[in-house]
Order: C-alpha cells, then sequence, then structure tokens
C-alpha cells in the first residue's frame, strides 16, 4: 500500500473510530461521568493510569474507585477528612494499592491548592512532551513521603519507556476535534505537540504497515511512530491512534 493509499484507509478508520459509540468500552468512559474541569482531571488520571490489561476491569476497577471517592474526585482529594480516606483501604487494582491511592491523593491535594488545572504539573517542565513527562515524573513525587514502590506508576522517558497511559491521558485533555471522544479542554499544549499512546496491539499495528521498524516497544519507538503519522497530519498525527488502536484491539489486525 502507498502512502496516499495507507493516509487514505487510516483516515478511514479514524472516523470510524473517533465516535462517541468508542467510549462506553473505553477507559475515557470514566472522565465522561463528569463535566467539572478538576473532577475530569483526576477520574482521566486514575482511568489512564489503570489502563493495563482487560479493559473491562479497566472501566469496573475505575468508577469502583470514583463510588468511593462520592463521584466528586476534585473536592475528596482536596478534603482532610480522616474517615472519608479510610473508605479507601480496601482499593486494588493489580499492584496499585491503598499506598500508592493515598499518595496520588496527596499529590493531587499539594498540586490544586497551588494551580486550578493539572495541565500546570506538565507545562512548568518545558515546551516538548518528552520535557513535560520527565518533569511531571520528578514533579510528582517531590513530596517527602513520597512511597518508593509508588513510582513504578508513573513512566517517564528517562527510563525508555514509552509512557502510553500518560501520553493517552494528554491525547484525552489535548485533542479537541468536537467528535465527542477527547476533551480538549487543556490550551497551553497543542495536539501537534503530542506522542502517540504505543503499547502492544498499536506498535503490532504499525511495524505491520511499515510505520515503525524499532522492536523494542520504548520512548525511542514512540517517538519513531509519531515521526511518521505527523507526515500524514502534521497538525493532529495522534488522531491515528484511534485507527491503530481499532486495528489492534477490535479487528486484531
Amino acid at each position: 500500500m502507498n502512502k496516499k493509499a495507507l493516509k487514505e484507509f487510516l483516515d478511514r478508520k479514524v472516523d470510524e473510530y473517533n465516535q462517541p459509540s468508542f467510549i462506553k468500552d473505553d477507559p475515557v468512559s470514566i472522565p465522561h461521568l463528569f463535566s467539572r474541569k478538576e473532577d475530569i482531571e483526576i477520574a482521566g488520571f486514575f482511568s489512564a493510569l489503570f489502563s493495563w490489561g482487560n479493559r473491562t476491569t479497566i472501566i469496573q476497577k475505575s468508577k469502583e474507585l470514583m463510588q468511593l471517592m462520592e463521584m466528586q474526585p476534585y473536592e475528596f482529594c482536596m478534603s482532610r477528612d480522616e474517615q472519608r480516606l479510610q473508605k479507601l483501604l480496601a482499593f486494588k487494582h493489580r499492584t496499585f494499592n491503598p499506598t500508592d491511592l493515598l499518595y496520588f491523593i496527596e499529590f493531587f491535594r499539594h498540586h490544586y491548592s497551588r494551580y486550578s488545572t493539572l495541565e500546570t504539573a506538565f507545562t512548568m517542565h518545558g515546551s516538548n512532551v518528552e520535557d513535560m513527562l520527565t518533569g511531571f515524573h520528578h514533579y510528582f513525587f517531590s513530596l517527602e513521603d513520597a512511597p518508593p514502590r509508588t513510582k513504578k506508576h508513573i513512566s517517564t522517558p528517562e527510563k525508555n519507556s514509552a509512557c502510553k497511559r500518560l501520553n493517552m491521558f494528554l491525547r484525552w485533555m489535548v485533542r479537541n476535534d468536537n467528535k465527542g471522544v477527547d476533551f480538549g479542554i487543556w490550551k497551553n499544549i497543542s495536539p501537534s505537540q503530542l506522542i502517540c499512546p504505543l503499547d502492544l496491539h498499536v506498535a503490532r499495528v504499525a511495524r505491520k504497515f511499515g510505520l515503525l521498524r524499532r522492536k523494542r516497544t520504548g520512548w525511542q519507538a514512540a517517538w519513531e511512530l509519531t515521526k511518521y503519522l505527523r507526515t500524514l497530519d502534521k497538525h493532529d498525527p495522534v488522531k491515528y491512534d484511534f485507527a491503530l488502536f481499532g486495528l489492534g484491539v477490535m479487528e486484531k489486525y
């Protein structure tokens, strides 16, 4: 398939999957339960960070956490009510346990007491996504009592991670195409800056189409794939995440 035909094919797949009908079976459904910006950010952050493994389980566990937070994640995180926090001690998702959860809440309380949006936690560290993610990792774990075990839950380009879950979260917050899936509530990061969320499914499809040559699915591979996608659409390269993910997960391409 030549490049023109490939672009036309992928554009059709973007249109097919970038629809409101995509939401209900995807972790992006969790932030869609909310309308307040801070609630969308926190709910989106948790559901993105939980996104490894079975999607049904991810959605169920994310909903469970939101219910424990009384469907008011921002207000819950900002509260210092120990009795309310006690309700979280039974929560667990795979290797994510109450120690991790309580630290996440402490970070949110720390950040939102100084800034009105989580976007600042990324943009304060530089103008490109690699610097943003690297800086965010250091910032997230800058509080005095950061548990060493929790560091595994926030990836960083410094360790050559593809940072799939964080890049997916950024896609949700930044892209604004009025299709109803992504939120576009962050205005200081451009869609053209985003890096494609790269997991094993997306990598497999990308290699099949010759968009990715690296064998290791790390940060350099995510960068290589995004660089190619920018030749298809320099303004919004990460829209092709819909096509590659849909082909890999839904169509088992």
